[in-house]
Formats: structure tokens, C-alpha cells, sequence
């Protein structure tokens, strides 16, 4: 459903998250290893979320990625997934098609808008906080 950068992006901003809870901060490596990607395109994402302000990141001996609680609290899945894959995913035809509408539909228009708006209430209803919250109870994992 989600691009393999996605994926990471949304696995490793959790990971990091979790983390920030115990004002831990994690390398590249430590967030690769937690996410099972590997550490170059990691990295490459990890700059991404930085670059939109998402993860603070600083260097040297006690630097690292964090998350602030923050704006955990404020930063839905639906942000790191248009951000990584656009919002392509909540607006484009299931099917691929162009020119696909109400008035102009493909064979699988109407069922799939009910999953694709089901979708996007799922994404912005759920903050990073909750997800971090979640797997540090046991009652979600990331592998």
C-alpha cells in the first residue's frame, strides 16, 4: 500500500519516538537496526523528517535523533505519509485511471473511495504519541 521508504519513515519515526519518552537519543544505526532497513536509506529518510521538522537531530558525542513529545502529539500518520508518498493514496483512483470521478467512474470507484476516506480517518486520527504509547504497553510491535 505504502512506498518501502514510507514504511521506514512511519516505523522509525514510532521507533524514535519511543525513544524520545526516555530522552534516549538514537543514531541512524540504532534506528535501522529497530526498523529492519537498511542504515543508507535510513538515513536518507531520517534527513527527510528533519528537513520538515518532524525529528531534531544534532552531532557529536550526545547527539542523535529525538522527538519531541510535543509535537508528537501533534504530528499524525497522515503527515509522514504525504510527506514520503504524497497524498496520492487518498485521492487517486484505485485502479489507476485518470480521468476517475462520481460522474466519470471506474468498475471499483464507489468501493473503493469507502476504503480509501476509511484510510485517511484511520491517518489522521492516530498521533505518533499514541502509536509510541501503543508499543511500549506490548500492544503493538514494529517487527
Amino acid at each position: 500500500m505504502f512506498s518501502k521508504a514510507c514504511e521506514y519513515a512511519l516505523k522509525a519515526t514510532i521507533y524514535i519516538a519511543q525513544q524520545s519518552h526516555r530522552n534516549h537519543r538514537v543514531n541512524v544505526k540504532e534506528v535501522s537496526d529497530a526498523v529492519n532497513a537498511p542504515v543508507a536509506f535510513t538515513a536518507k529518510i531520517l534527513q527527510q523528517l528533519c528537513r520538515d521538522s518532524i525529528l531534531e537531530s544534532n552531532r557529536g558525542k550526545q547527539g542523535g535523533f529525538i522527538f519531541e513529545e510535543k509535537k508528537q502529539k501533534k504530528i499524525k500518520i497522515f503527515d509522514v505519509i504525504r510527506l514520503i508518498d504524497g497524498d496520492g493514496i487518498f485521492t487517486d483512483c484505485g485502479l489507476g485511471l485518470h480521468k476517475c470521478s462520481s460522474e466519470n467512474p471506474c468498475p471499483v470507484h464507489n468501493d473503493f473511495s469507502v476504503i480509501r476516506n476509511g484510510l485517511l480517518e484511520m491517518t489522521q486520527k492516530y498521533s505518533f504519541y499514541d502509536l509510541a504509547v501503543k508499543t511500549e504497553n506490548g500492544l503493538a510491535w514494529l517487527k
